[in-house]
């Protein structure tokens, strides 16, 4: 989970880092504020995986998961891919968005100089991203936890949505796609059953 964590994140974190490196150019901050930067940002995706591992094993117990990390579970499914689609037009998640499209202004905004303040910048910067990126990892159960191509595809869209000129056009769609998604399995599993 960290592994996959850290590959599907450290392309979202590009811009955020080319920023913070610009501005240690200025003489704002040094190489070890942008390694403590990292460092706080890691933390949380450190912490996000341990979860998202507990919650394999969890859900593996229960048989809704199989040794792939993929659902064996039609409702899992659907209300995974309902939630992560209704989560796509919230306001937490267009407010994190904003942030990540925009790292100068994060930056600016909770700027403190010294290593300390790096790191609760990455913390922060991390606890951005994952708020802006969770339901979508929480997909990562539909189509398999170890499956690089299903990886692999919601890294470049998380790439490409937090892109200013292009995400702001891929958000909402992506959504309407997961729910009606979610809501064809949910119905598929209803009749089926």
């Amino acid at each position: 989970w960290a592994l996959m964590s850290a590959a599907m994140m450290a392309p979202t974190l590009v811009p955020a880092l080319a920023t913070f490196e610009d501005l240690s150019e200025t003489g704002a901050t040094s190489s070890r504020g942008f390694a403590a930067l990292t460092g706080g940002y890691l933390a949380v995706w450190l912490g996000f995986s341990a979860a998202g591992a507990l919650a394999q094993g969890w859900l593996s117990s229960f048989g809704l998961v199989d040794a792939a990390g993929a659902s064996a579970s039609a409702w899992l499914t659907a209300a995974l891919l309902l939630a992560a689609g209704a989560y796509q037009f919230s306001s937490l998640k267009e407010a994190c968005l904003s942030q990540c499209r925009r790292p100068l202004m994060f930056f600016m905004q909770h700027w403190k100089p010294g290593l300390p303040a790096a790191f609760s910048m990455g913390v922060r910067l991390g606890v951005v991203c994952m708020a802006c990126c969770w339901a979508l990892m929480a997909l990562g159960f539909v189509g398999g936890t170890m499956n690089l191509v299903w990886m692999g595809l919601a890294t470049a869209f998380m790439v490409l949505e937090k892109l200013p000129d292009i995400g702001r056009w891929l958000t909402r769609p992506a959504g309407v796609l997961l729910v009606a998604a979610g809501l064809y399995v949910l119905l598929s599993s209803i009749v089926s059953f």
